[in-house]
């Protein structure tokens, strides 16, 4: 897959209201309504928050996995950056609806314009008030995991995810995210030392 591609599908399903667990505890159901609240308030919380990543891809042609390790920067309102260092060097800067992806070794360069509604800023808005109703056209599973929560959404369209699951901790850290592809393709991400409320400024978010 075009690395940009994957850089991209990554960056949606990590907005896509952000969201998985392999924690060998008894899992314990909590209503939809729950596991969102949970995590809106581990957020609410946050200004910014970095962490590494190490992310698998599988392919639903392939046996062997592709791997790639990089990190991850936040700054509410509206500021994302996520840099790939192995194997293909990447860079990625979302600024609300602006998307830049940077290719330094062939020193080329993708830009795209989001609409509106999915700039970071209008999917955070959402995250600002309590939750009393589910979002609309997805379908949204919630359980505890000793320390961590899990959420499974799966949107009830023709899209190309079949199920995001997200794995966090009570105060907002991201443990895990899994995103299932329609066409059999999967991709898990692990968040390391994840670090928030760092005090990151402008200088984090530039891609040279």
């Amino acid at each position: 897959m075009n690395p940009s591609a994957l850089l991209w599908k990554t960056l949606q399903a990590l907005l896509g209201l952000l969201f998985s667990c392999t924690v060998s505890v008894a899992a314990a159901p909590l209503t939809p309504l729950e596991g969102l609240e949970l995590l809106r308030r581990g957020f609410a919380g946050m200004t910014d928050f970095t962490a590494e990543i190490t992310q698998e891809k599988q392919l639903a042609l392939m046996k062997k996995k592709l791997s790639a390790s990089g990190l991850v920067r936040f700054r509410k309102p509206d500021s994302f950056y996520m840099e790939i260092s192995s194997p293909y060097a990447s860079r990625l800067l979302l600024k609300n609806t602006e998307l830049t992806i940077l290719y330094p070794r062939e020193g080329t360069r993708q830009k795209l314009a989001l609409p509106p509604e999915e700039g970071l800023g209008a999917w955070f808005g959402h995250l600002d008030q309590p939750m009393k109703s589910l979002p609309e056209g997805v379908e949204v599973r919630a359980e505890r995991h000793g320390e961590t929560c899990v959420i499974r959404i799966a949107p009830k369209g023709k899209g190309g995810v079949k199920e995001l699951a997200l794995t966090f901790f009570e105060d907002g850290r991201i443990r895990r995210l899994v995103i299932e592809e329609q066409n059999g393709d999967s991709t898990s991400i692990a968040f390391r030392n994840m670090k928030k409320n760092v005090g990151l400024t402008d200088k984090d978010f530039r891609l040279e």
